[in-house]
């Protein structure tokens, strides 16, 4: 039985304290980097407009800077700064930059030169002219430049929440990973709204008079650093440690709200992407994270798995699920995915996954070299009888699934194989399965129990402490709801996990979840 939907309105006010801290967070990111874009791109641009022969460059090298892929610049600024909001705030300076050079640089070389030539007569220096003549007549089109890249900054924001520094995207990426819409509309709106506001604060001061834009431009860098105070408003509630926490875990009964629910454990909290959470616990950036227990970055990066003693991290099998109708129209299918059930264990999972998160060897590698060692690869047939696609999430252990797959595919039948892997979360990955985008992609039971199916507590309750019972309750509501079957586990145990260095743990004396709570909250 499921519980009846929340509806966005009660998520919002459940979520409030957390949504006003995410605002907060997002306005803050959003006028930092505006404010030292400002001062980067004015100098820039009037410098230009006296020297014109740098203009190409100049806006040249901006135009690039903004035409790199958002994520693609904020893991370039990773390994430089780190994660937080110093990676976030750089990368955000540079897509602002474009706009306020470049209407800069239109709007003092659009000024009328009949005026400059007045105004040089009438004995004012070259200062005098810019300061007095030339910036506040190209104030009005300089306004547009920031305006349009304050609206820019609101929107990329979004994706700082992947790299630990906070902001409206922990919603919108945790309710991606969750298939959870109102945790996405709720922070997809606010971020809206705010755009929405800034551009049109802007437009009404880029609309005043001369006279009122002069008070304005005076008014405008205070109201930049107010503005940037806001990231700094949330602090953390009385924590020693501080925790990274992926977006899915954030939502989860399995994850965080488990962990607040059932050991009233709290602790500083940030929301980052699994892709360099291990890397930071490594740093010393974070203290405990989240994570899985077949991961091979826990060999790597020297981390122990924190003792769960109340059992909210029960373990679930993964295996892979496809839509019937592929089943029927490819006979050969389910005999030769069921060829893999039963030939990885816990263990070897990790090893597989050491090899590709550490040692970064290819999945196509990894993939075959353990079908090699488990005589089970054979070399491609044909091909030509229909295509597979094959879907996978955004991390190794899929990635290196989905290659097993299809090289099982290509080497046991006549049928051919299109990857799609690296689809984002599960909401992603299970809507491409339902709407025919991809035939079959690895998932698991626990993330089929609470985030697609969304059974009730008491259900959860019930099933949670015994894997074979949740994999046949998962298989038969699947079947029933969405004409998707699961085949047989692969048969390793995939649950998440709390980690902290091994060094650390020692030296605190934690062994346990309720260790690291009763550490936090002795005085």
């Amino acid at each position: 039985m499921i519980e009846q939907q929340q509806s966005l309105f009660d998520f919002m006010r459940q979520q409030s304290d957390k949504l006003l801290t995410q605002t907060l967070q997002h306005i803050g990111l959003t006028f930092i980097s505006l404010f030292l874009a400002i001062i980067v791109g004015l100098p820039l641009g009037i410098l230009i407009s006296r020297r014109i022969k740098l203009s190409g460059a100049v806006l040249g090298i901006a135009g690039v800077l903004q035409t790199i892929p958002s994520i693609a610049l904020l893991g370039f600024m990773i390994p430089l700064l780190g994660i937080g909001p110093k990676p976030a705030i750089v990368a955000l300076l540079l897509y602002a930059l474009l706009p306020i050079i470049r209407n800069t640089y239109t709007g003092i070389t659009g000024v009328d030169a009949a005026v400059k030539e007045a105004a040089m007569a009438m004995g004012m220096s070259k200062w005098q002219i810019l300061t007095k003549v030339e910036l506040p007549l190209a104030m009005p089109v300089i306004l547009a430049g920031i305006r349009t890249a304050t609206v820019i900054n609101v929107g990329v924001a979004t994706l700082a929440s992947y790299i630990a520094a906070g902001g409206l995207g922990e919603f919108i990426f945790g309710g991606i990973s969750l298939n959870n819409t109102n945790m996405i509309l709720a922070g997809a709106i606010p971020a809206a709204l705010l755009a929405i506001l800034f551009d049109f604060l802007l437009s009404r001061v880029q609309n005043l008079n001369l006279k009122k834009i002069k008070v304005a431009t005076i008014l405008l860098p205070v109201l930049l650093i107010l503005f940037s105070s806001f990231y700094f408003i949330p602090t953390a509630y009385g924590s020693k440690l501080t925790a990274g926490f992926t977006p899915e875990f954030m939502g989860r009964q399995d994850g965080n709200l488990g962990l607040q629910s059932k050991y009233g454990l709290k602790i500083h909290t940030i929301v980052i992407s699994d892709a360099v959470m291990y890397k930071a616990a490594f740093e010393k950036q974070l203290d405990v994270i989240s994570g899985y227990s077949t991961d091979g970055r826990l060999k790597a990066y020297d981390l122990v798995v924190l003792n769960d003693d109340k059992g909210i991290f029960p373990p679930y099998y993964a295996a892979p699920i496809v839509r019937e109708d592929v089943l029927k129209k490819y006979p050969d299918l389910e005999q030769t995915l069921n060829l893999l059930s039963g030939k990885i264990n816990d263990s070897v999972m990790t090893d597989l996954n050491y090899r590709t998160d550490y040692l970064h060897q290819s999945p196509e590698r990894v993939a075959k070299d353990f079908l090699v060692s488990k005589n089970l690869w054979k070399p491609q047939r044909n091909g030509n009888v229909g295509l597979i696609r094959i879907g996978s999430k955004i991390f190794g252990e899929q990635y290196i699934l989905a290659n097993i797959y299809s090289m099982l595919i290509k080497g046991n039948t006549d049928y051919d194989v299109a990857t799609k892997t690296g689809l984002g979360g599960t909401k992603i990955c299970f809507d491409a399965l339902t709407n025919n985008q991809i035939d079959f992609y690895p998932e698991y039971t626990g993330t089929g129990l609470l985030a697609i199916l969304q059974a009730s507590p008491k259900t959860v309750d019930a099933l949670t402490g015994n894997k074979d019972k949740t994999y046949n309750y998962v298989q038969a509501e699947f079947e029933k709801r969405y004409q998707i079957k699961w085949l047989q586990p692969i048969g390793f145990n995939n649950a998440y996990a709390l980690m902290m260095r091994q060094k650390q743990a020692t030296a605190l004396n934690v062994k346990s979840i309720s260790d690291l709570k009763k550490y936090l909250e002795a005085k």
